[in-house]
């Protein structure tokens, strides 16, 4: 057996179960110790919230009885590079898919946001 073969068997001898938690990486999303945002659907203001440091960042909308449109997001400036303005746009598409909605894209920042995580929505 070459030297080749024999490291690839030893390699996949090293398997984990599949009920193993998913690795922290980029693909799976997976952020261990990281608290998770609690997004609110403030509908009174046609907007998805997160408050942080008693600043709140936002995601405004237009509801239709059909469709979801995402017109604008933004983040206070000390609030910024903490992936708030993501996770609002993701808060905002699983919503839409929730509710059976079609999601209509205006906002930059979630067009930018779509184009770089190919989501299906």
């Amino acid at each position: 057996m070459a030297d080749e073969e024999r490291d690839l068997d030893e390699a996949l001898e090293e398997t984990f179960p599949a009920s193993d938690p998913p690795a922290n990486t980029v693909e799976t999303g997976v952020a261990r110790g990281v608290p998770t945002l609690d997004v609110s659907d403030n509908r009174a203001m046609a907007r998805f919230e997160v408050v942080q440091e008693g600043q709140v960042a936002f995601l405004t909308y237009r509801r239709a009885p059909t469709t979801l449109t995402l017109v604008h997001t933004e983040v206070p400036d000390a609030l910024r590079k903490r992936g708030l303005g993501s996770t609002l746009v993701q808060a905002a598409l699983d919503a839409g898919r929730r509710e059976g909605l079609r999601t209509i894209v205006e906002c930059p920042f979630a067009k930018a946001y779509l184009q770089k995580h190919r989501t299906t929505s």
